[in-house]
């Protein structure tokens, strides 16, 4: 009994040690009930963590460089033509898990997520559940009926910033409606939050800096193409990414989100406004040691990340090691 106190004491010192300096949220309480096993799985985990997670500044914003995705926590997969990932993920994401990876998430130092719409209400019962803020960094849409509406819905539910779906500002610039979607934009900025333009395709970022338009950050696809499912480099047209999906192994299936990797590396190198670096694991494709430290390095300055409750922890450690130790950037920090 004497050594299982000692341990237990070590370990409660390690844990102590390991948090000072990172926000920490009451277990006791949430959902109106007393700790559960999961609070102290969580309290577990955070045993494991490195160090804190570094932070940089968006705007009036100070964000962790590594930001929660939110394909996860809406139960959305890119699964190629697999059938069933969308329906297993809906089966474990349920709304008191995706509280849970919030909670395991602020502590582990992530102080933000992306997330559209339908995530709201989940992000709401977490921030009564905890009496907690987590920065949203809400992807709005422009749906033809009414282009504010969605906008709207963010700014109505708290976001703290906002960016145009990547395919929506790519399909506005593709077709030159740099007007469209500067409306957007000038009213997010008028409701007092930063205003991102988000980009699949790289023509799209190299366009709205040649007419020098007007947006806070950006949000890029950044991943390499070294993995199995990469659409072959023959292949690869312009705005394909936001066109449909074939069967042919030959053509575009939801596979590949940087079909120019090396030219979207030294483009960025140029751009002076912080940029979020998203699909950086080409969903899932991508080993996140070989996916941070591609995007850090190349000039990302924040990464957003898709994940499950199990990966925080480590993800965090990763990128904690990788931001520790990066000797190959040349862009300078815009944050």
């Amino acid at each position: 009994m004497k050594m299982n106190h000692e341990s237990k004491g070590i370990q409660r010192r390690k844990l102590l040690k390991v948090l000072a300096g990172v926000p920490f949220i009451p277990l006791a309480g949430a959902f109106g009930m007393n700790r559960s096993e999961s609070d102290y799985e969580i309290d577990q985990q955070l045993t494991q963590l490195k160090g804190k997670l570094p932070e940089g500044k968006l705007g009036n914003l100070t964000v962790s460089r590594v930001i929660l995705g939110c394909n996860p926590l809406i139960a959305w997969s890119h699964a190629r033509d697999l059938i069933y990932p969308n329906r297993l993920m809906k089966a474990y994401m349920t709304d008191d898990k995706v509280v849970e990876t919030l909670h395991l998430s602020r502590q582990a130092g992530i102080n933000a997520l992306v997330l559209t719409t339908e995530a709201f209400p989940v992000l709401n019962k977490y921030k009564k559940a905890y009496s907690d803020k987590i920065l949203a960094i809400a992807m709005g849409t422009m749906p033809e009926r009414d282009v504010l509406s969605n906008i709207k819905v963010c700014v109505d539910n708290g976001a703290d910033a906002i960016y145009i779906h990547g395919r929506v500002c790519d399909s506005y610039v593709r077709a030159g409606n740099f007007e469209g979607l500067a409306k957007a934009i000038d009213y997010i900025r008028k409701q007092g939050l930063q205003a991102g333009v988000g980009a699949h395709c790289l023509e799209t970022i190299q366009q709205c800096e040649k007419v020098n338009f007007s947006s806070d950050f950006y949000m890029k696809t950044f991943h390499n193409d070294k993995y199995w499912s990469a659409l072959p480099e023959a292949n690869r047209e312009p705005y394909i990414e936001i066109g449909p999906n074939y069967t042919d192994h030959n053509k575009y299936c939801d596979n590949m989100w940087d079909l120019h990797p090396q030219q979207s590396v030294e483009f960025m190198k140029e751009v002076k406004k912080p940029f979020i670096a998203f699909k950086t694991l080409a969903a899932g494709a991508i080993q996140p040691k070989v996916g941070f430290r591609y995007a850090f390095e190349n000039g990302a300055d924040f990464i957003c990340v898709g994940m499950f409750d199990f990966q925080v922890i480590d993800n965090v450690n990763l990128a904690c090691d990788i931001l520790g130790d990066l000797k190959n950037r040349e862009r300078k920090w815009y944050s």
